[in-house]
């Protein structure tokens, strides 16, 4: 666990910095972030008027039961296509 740890930080250093990402990759990073560190998506689902808000959540939301884990591992495997 604690590799798995020191990796993920280490995806996040090097996936901060990167510019012109598209939108499906950020929403991926953001979600599997958000499991990793938050757990399962919580709070009610932004309105209609929040778009930006509202797909965060929404990419989050589908994360729902994925181990904390799992979410690094995919984000490291993410960052390293992203930001090798």
């Amino acid at each position: 666990m604690a590799e798995l740890a020191e990796r993920f930080a280490a995806a996040q250093v090097r996936v901060k910095p990167v510019t012109g990402l598209g939108n499906d990759t950020q929403l991926e990073l953001y979600a599997l972030f958000k499991q990793a560190t938050s757990g399962d998506c919580t709070g009610a689902r932004p309105g209609m008027m929040d778009l930006k808000g509202r797909a965060k959540y929404d990419a989050w939301a589908k994360k729902k039961g994925m181990t904390a884990e799992v979410a690094m591992d995919h984000y490291c495997h993410l960052a390293s296509k992203v930001a090798p």
